[in-house]
């Protein structure tokens, strides 16, 4: 209990949030699905729950993993596991090696056991780019800099992923690299030009196949064809209409069973709007902006430039992935089918976003200490001021956890 007692506002703040997601996921997931595969006949409707739970568990038991020693590995790791993660989006798209489903060729593995490299490559790219400016803090001030080890790397995976085709993904990813060079320094005005050019490529993309114009025209106004290509926005606008402020109470939810399609997924925050209301959805945005108060505030007091862009780049990829669904569903933006992160159901998604947050955690407890060996000497000043700050804010007792992480990590 003392050692609990240790950790510093940050670290509280993130594991309460997490834990708060994850028991609402597992609620949520077995009302969003349980009806519907009761009435198509597969099983006793508890599937989905058994599966969000297992992987739940798996990925828990990552997130303590990280939580004590996973900047160290993710720092000595970060080179294979991308090069992993690029092999594994190639395969994907090798026939008979990739899974097709619906389409969409977006996923490895055979039976049960099946798994999306895309959501592996989020991560292995949030790692990498933390090591290359880590590295060389004046990189990320010029376009001219990054452009290489960045820009290409992360255009690369972006397309690959993008040709699955899995367009939401490939914006996650987009959009958490340039929280991550925003935090690295570089001059908004060199990256409002790569927004510009990469928003014409995706504009282009949308437009190259029927059903991306579909759902682009959709977005735009979805009740010119509720029954076509808006039917999925239309229906999860009726059903958080529905819900009204407090909902219709739990498990009383008419959209998930008839008309709202991937309601356990994609679609599983209108069916909170719809049971729990706008009040369900207000505390579940809360939950998430409690990870990012506590995600910023971590990579602001954390010491040195890999740390701060690490904690700054695991935070962004959660809210990124968490708005985008929430702007999809409310009709906001156009569908991109993102799982909402920790309450969707959907494995590797579930499993990559606890591994995420054990980092994150890892470096909210002061475990990155031993990295100042290998930090640049330019660093220095700065990680003694992050080190005063901390101080000043915790009353020394986050001086006492890093000493206790460096030893541990020794």
């Amino acid at each position: 209990m003392a050692r609990a007692e240790q950790q510093p506002l940050e670290h509280r703040l993130l594991l309460t949030a997490t834990f708060c997601l994850l028991a609402g996921g597992a609620v949520m997931v077995y009302s969003a699905s349980s009806a519907r595969t009761l009435l198509e006949g597969q099983g006793d409707g508890t599937a989905y729950l058994v599966k969000y739970v297992a992987y739940g568990i798996v990925g828990l038991g990552l997130m303590h993993a990280f939580s004590r020693h996973g900047v160290e590995l993710a720092r000595r790791f970060t080179a294979p596991a991308l090069g992993c993660a690029f092999l594994m989006l190639v395969l994907v798209h090798v026939p008979g090696v990739g899974i097709e489903v619906n389409g969409a060729t977006r996923w490895l593995g055979a039976g049960p056991l099946v798994f999306q490299p895309s959501e592996v490559m989020k991560l292995a790219l949030v790692l990498h780019v933390a090591a290359v400016v880590g590295a060389r803090p004046k990189m990320a001030r010029s376009l001219r800099g990054v452009s290489g080890p960045i820009l290409i790397v992360g255009g690369a995976a972006v397309v690959l992923v993008a040709a699955q085709p899995d367009l939401g993904t490939a914006l996650v990813i987009a959009f958490t690299l340039a929280a991550m060079l925003v935090t690295a320094g570089l001059p908004l005005r060199q990256l409002g030009l790569i927004a510009a050019v990469a928003a014409l490529v995706v504009l282009v993309f949308a437009l190259a196949e029927p059903y991306r114009r579909a759902r682009l025209t959709a977005f735009l106004n979805p009740w010119a064809d509720p029954g076509g290509a808006g039917f999925q926005s239309v229906q999860g606008q009726i059903a958080i209409g529905s819900g009204g402020l407090l909902g219709l109470g739990p498990g009383q939810s008419v959209q998930k069973i008839f008309y709202l399609p991937e309601a356990h997924t994609d679609f599983i925050l209108a069916v909170i709007g719809e049971e729990l209301g706008v009040a369900g959805i207000a505390g579940l945005l809360f939950l998430y902006g409690m990870i990012g108060y506590a995600g910023l505030r971590t990579a602001k007091a954390a010491t040195g430039t890999y740390a701060k862009l690490l904690a700054a780049g695991l935070t962004s990829l959660i809210l990124c992935q968490a708005l985008l669904n929430t702007y999809a569903v409310l009709g906001i933006a156009p569908l991109t089918g993102v799982p909402l992160p920790f309450i969707s159901s959907g494995s590797t998604s579930l499993i990559v976003l606890l591994c995420s947050m054990g980092l994150l955690l890892n470096v909210a407890r002061g475990g990155t200490g031993h990295l100042r060996a290998v930090a640049g000497g330019n660093e220095g000043t700065g990680e003694r001021a992050a080190d005063r700050d901390r101080r000043r804010r915790h009353g020394g007792a986050r001086g006492a956890g890093a000493r206790g992480g460096r030893r541990a990590a020794g």
